[in-house]
C-alpha cells in the first residue's frame, strides 16, 4: 500500500505541520515516509504545500506527481492541484474558504468548513487538525492515537494539544466513514 498527498494552502494555515503529522503517525506504525515542505516566497500569506508519501515498501522517489489524495484549503491551491489528483483519488476541500464546484467526477470531493469549525473552537489556526480529522475518518490510513501521539512530537506547547486533538475530533465527527 503506498498514498501519496499533497497538502496545500497559505502560509499561516499549518500545511507544513498537517503533512508533518501524516509522516509521523505512518512511522509510529512502522512505515516508510517522506515528507517535502514547500513554501512561497513570502512564507506567512504566501502559498505552501507539503508532498507526503506513505508506503508499507520502499519509497523511491520523494516527489507526489499524481497525488492519491489532495487536501486544499484555499483558493489557489484549488486552482494548482484540482487537476492532478489521480482518477478515483480524494479531494478534501475547506469549505470555509473554498465554494467553487469540482467539476471532476472521477474523484471523491469531501467537503468539510475546517475554518469555520476551528472558530466555533476558538482558535482559526487549527482549521489543518479539523481537516486532518476528516481525512483521518476516511482514509483510515492509521489510528487516532498514532496521530495524537505524533501531535505531542510536532508541537513545541503542551497547552496547544488539547484543543488540537478537539479539532481532529472534531473532523472525525464531521465526515461520514
Amino acid at each position: 500500500m503506498t498514498e501519496k498527498i499533497i497538502c496545500a494552502g497559505f502560509g499561516g494555515q499549518g500545511i507544513v505541520t498537517m503533512g508533518r503529522m501524516l509522516a509521523y503517525a505512518a512511522m509510529l506504525e512502522g512505515r516508510n515516509v517522506t515528507c517535502i515542505p514547500k513554501y512561497g516566497a513570502e512564507m506567512r500569506g504566501g502559498t505552501a504545500h507539503c508532498m507526503v508519501i506513505i508506503s508499507d515498501n520502499l519509497i523511491s522517489s520523494p516527489l507526489v506527481i499524481l497525488p492519491d489524495t489532495a487536501i486544499i484549503m484555499n483558493v489557489a491551491s484549488l486552482a494548482k492541484f484540482k487537476n492532478i489528483v489521480k482518477k478515483g483519488g480524494r479531494l478534501f476541500l475547506n469549505t470555509s474558504l473554498v465554494q467553487k464546484e469540482i467539476e471532476r467526477k472521477d474523484i471523491k470531493v469531501i467537503e468539510i468548513p475546517a475554518t469555520e469549525i476551528a472558530v466555533k473552537l476558538g482558535q482559526v489556526k487549527i482549521a489543518n487538525m479539523v481537516i486532518l480529522g476528516a481525512y483521518l475518518k476516511q482514509k483510515k490510513m492509521f489510528s487516532k492515537e498514532s496521530v495524537f501521539t505524533a501531535l505531542e512530537k510536532v508541537l513545541n506547547k503542551a497547552e496547544l494539544l488539547l484543543l488540537n486533538k478537539e479539532a481532529i475530533q472534531r473532523g472525525i465527527e464531521y465526515v461520514k466513514g
